[in-house]
């Protein structure tokens, strides 16, 4: 529990490192992921069309681990969830690079698993980038802006 509050905690200090992903370079990234993952705002508009295998990765840039509502996860990434794991771009970053060693640190469990098998081994903050650009934080802070400017 510690160990998960402590990697969320380094995450929200260290996010601004990945902050600097370029979501274009990120759009084209995605196409590895695609082959499980999805892109699907919450009214239903297709954003990237892709598999189902793994969650729909729209809104994931600050959610909790383990979420996505109408997904099946595996009892560790819930328990990391659970736990306080939030998907900041150094968590995404470090999960997608090696999904079972990032839960068994999150989790402090050593025989943590991750229905997640593909290792991605560069690119992730520029995928990252990308679906915080095309997510609804982003929306948000974009009318928070709008109303901040027109004040």
């Amino acid at each position: 529990m510690k160990k998960v509050i402590a990697t969320a905690l380094l995450g929200l200090l260290a996010a601004p490192v990945y902050a600097e992903g370029d979501a274009a370079k990120g759009e084209k990234g995605f196409k590895k992921c695609k082959s499980c993952h999805m892109i699907v705002s919450d009214d239903g508009e297709v954003i990237l069309k892709g598999g189902k295998t793994g969650p729909n990765l729209y809104g994931v840039a600050g959610r909790t681990a383990g979420t996505t509502e109408g997904f099946k996860y595996g009892a560790d990434i819930v328990a990391a969830g659970e736990g306080g794991l939030v998907w900041t771009a150094e968590n995404f970053v470090a999960f997608t690079m090696s999904p079972k060693d990032f839960l068994k640190e999150a989790t402090g469990n050593d025989k943590a698993k991750s229905k997640m098998t593909f290792k991605l081994k560069k690119g992730g903050e520029d995928i990252y980038a990308f679906l915080a650009s095309v997510g609804p934080a982003v929306e948000a802070a974009e009318e928070s802006e709008e109303t901040s400017e027109s004040n």
